[in-house]
Protein backbone atom coordinates (compact mmCIF):
# COMPACT_ATOMS: atom_id res chain seq x y z
CA UNK A 1 0.00 0.00 0.00
CA UNK A 2 1.36 3.43 -0.96
CA UNK A 3 1.17 6.39 1.44
CA UNK A 4 0.16 9.75 -0.05
CA UNK A 5 1.20 11.80 2.96
CA UNK A 6 -2.23 13.46 2.95
CA UNK A 7 -4.10 13.71 6.26
CA UNK A 8 -7.72 14.82 6.52
CA UNK A 9 -9.98 15.27 9.56
CA UNK A 10 -13.46 13.80 9.79
CA UNK A 11 -16.11 16.53 10.17
CA UNK A 12 -19.14 16.53 12.52
CA UNK A 13 -21.20 14.56 10.01
CA UNK A 14 -18.52 11.88 9.50
CA UNK A 15 -17.34 13.19 6.12
CA UNK A 16 -13.85 13.54 4.71
CA UNK A 17 -12.74 15.39 1.58
CA UNK A 18 -10.86 13.46 -1.08
CA UNK A 19 -8.13 15.73 -2.43
CA UNK A 20 -8.50 16.85 -6.06
CA UNK A 21 -5.20 15.15 -6.96
CA UNK A 22 -6.60 11.76 -5.91
CA UNK A 23 -9.94 12.38 -7.61
CA UNK A 24 -8.16 13.23 -10.85
CA UNK A 25 -5.80 10.25 -10.58
CA UNK A 26 -8.69 7.82 -10.08
CA UNK A 27 -11.10 9.61 -12.44
CA UNK A 28 -13.66 10.34 -9.70
CA UNK A 29 -16.15 13.04 -10.64
CA UNK A 30 -18.85 14.81 -8.64
CA UNK A 31 -21.77 12.44 -7.94
CA UNK A 32 -19.73 9.29 -8.80
CA UNK A 33 -20.57 6.31 -6.59
CA UNK A 34 -17.84 5.04 -4.28
CA UNK A 35 -17.77 1.54 -2.79
CA UNK A 36 -16.54 1.15 0.79
CA UNK A 37 -14.76 -2.03 1.88
CA UNK A 38 -12.98 -3.05 5.06
CA UNK A 39 -9.95 -5.32 5.34
CA UNK A 40 -8.95 -6.03 8.92
CA UNK A 41 -7.97 -2.55 10.20
CA UNK A 42 -8.22 -0.76 6.82
CA UNK A 43 -11.01 1.17 5.12
CA UNK A 44 -10.81 0.89 1.33
CA UNK A 45 -12.58 3.29 -1.04
CA UNK A 46 -13.10 2.26 -4.65
CA UNK A 47 -14.88 3.91 -7.56
CA UNK A 48 -18.01 1.88 -8.25
CA UNK A 49 -18.09 0.16 -11.62
CA UNK A 50 -20.96 -2.01 -12.79
CA UNK A 51 -19.81 -5.44 -13.88
CA UNK A 52 -21.46 -8.47 -15.42
CA UNK A 53 -22.98 -10.84 -12.83
CA UNK A 54 -21.61 -13.83 -14.75
CA UNK A 55 -18.04 -12.93 -15.82
CA UNK A 56 -17.36 -9.66 -13.91
CA UNK A 57 -16.51 -7.82 -17.14
CA UNK A 58 -17.10 -4.05 -17.01
CA UNK A 59 -17.40 -3.84 -20.83
CA UNK A 60 -20.74 -3.29 -22.61
CA UNK A 61 -22.85 -3.94 -19.48
CA UNK A 62 -26.61 -3.50 -19.77
CA UNK A 63 -29.60 -4.49 -17.66
CA UNK A 64 -31.20 -7.84 -18.46
CA UNK A 65 -34.19 -8.66 -16.26
CA UNK A 66 -32.88 -6.27 -13.61
CA UNK A 67 -29.32 -7.63 -13.54
CA UNK A 68 -26.15 -6.23 -15.14
CA UNK A 69 -25.03 -8.52 -17.96
CA UNK A 70 -22.30 -7.92 -20.58
CA UNK A 71 -22.99 -8.25 -24.31
CA UNK A 72 -21.02 -11.52 -24.60
CA UNK A 73 -22.89 -13.24 -21.77
CA UNK A 74 -26.20 -11.87 -23.03
CA UNK A 75 -25.55 -13.38 -26.46
CA UNK A 76 -24.71 -16.70 -24.80
CA UNK A 77 -27.93 -16.55 -22.75
CA UNK A 78 -29.94 -15.95 -25.90
CA UNK A 79 -28.19 -18.87 -27.64
CA UNK A 80 -26.52 -16.65 -30.24
CA UNK A 81 -23.02 -17.98 -29.64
Amino acid sequence: MKSTGIVRKVDDLGRIVLPIELRRTFDIAIKDAIEIYTDEDKIILRKFQRTCVFCNSPDDVEDYKGKPVCAACLAELKGEV
